[in-house]
């Protein structure tokens, strides 16, 4: 996700994180990313196409809570009696969360950072590629309504995890493909995912897993963005089979 600068600035086109004077506060404009064109996509799915317009659609109003595991700043994560946790990293969060907020039985998400190395890291650091986080949309779910093997189907057809740390336009090892995992079974389910991904693509499947650390909740402006704005400005693949 980026912030809008002048059409004639080179920054705009070769950098994924573009900021007004270092400010980490919320952008007054933003601008619109899809995935490249070049980008595959598991069989079904299709890419949204860049948007050309800052027209701002009326917010969609969601039952989805955004308080998944009572998340805070590294603060240990705990579901609510019934529920289960999810990690994925997947490209710009504002899109990966707006996917799977549409999922039946996901019942809170948030976006944030996770996967590195730096304490209370803001989006603006984690812009210089060099914290070591991922952006990451934490997700709680019902598995009496949905399973973690849907999840990880979802994630697998809303980005392409063959583009070793970019999306689309999107370069840099936060915009990486990876799966931050709760537990074993966690672990042994996403890997039997990629292998089943793997037959889908041409090109290697880059996603990594790795077992959650702490987890830092991005600024609040990155929250829930499409809904709190109408305005889509991480387009993703189409969830297909799952609504």
């Amino acid at each position: 996700m980026r912030k809008l600068v002048p059409l004639g600035s080179l920054a705009a086109l070769l950098f994924g994180c573009v900021t007004h004077g270092g400010s980490t506060t919320e952008p007054a404009v933003t601008r619109d990313q899809a995935p490249s064109s070049e980008a595959q996509a598991l069989p079904g799915t299709e890419v949204t196409t860049m948007q050309t317009s800052t027209h701002q659609a009326a917010p969609a109003k969601s039952t989805v809570g955004g308080d998944p595991g009572n998340v805070g700043a590294g603060t240990p994560l705990t579901p609510k009696p019934g529920h289960e946790l999810a990690a994925f990293a997947g490209g710009c969060f504002w899109g990966v969360e707006d996917a799977f907020r549409k999922l039946p039985g996901v019942t809170a998400t948030a976006v944030g950072f996770t996967g590195g190395h730096l304490k209370n890291p803001t989006y603006d650091r984690v812009c210089d590629h060099d914290t070591g986080h991922a952006e990451t949309v934490l997700v709680e779910f019902d598995p009496a309504r949905i399973t973690y093997a849907k999840l990880l189907k979802a994630f697998f057809q809303i980005h392409d995890p063959t583009t070793l740390d970019r999306q689309g336009p999107d370069v840099g090892d936060q915009y990486r493909s990876e799966i931050f995992t709760f537990s074993s079974a966690q672990a042994d389910a996403a890997k039997a995912a990629i292998s089943e991904a793997q037959k889908h693509f041409s090109e290697h499947v880059v996603t990594k897993v790795e077992p959650i650390a702490e987890f830092w909740k991005a600024e609040d402006y990155h929250q829930q963005y499409a809904e709190k704005n109408g305005y889509h400005g991480c387009p993703t693949g189409k969830l297909d089979g799952l609504l």
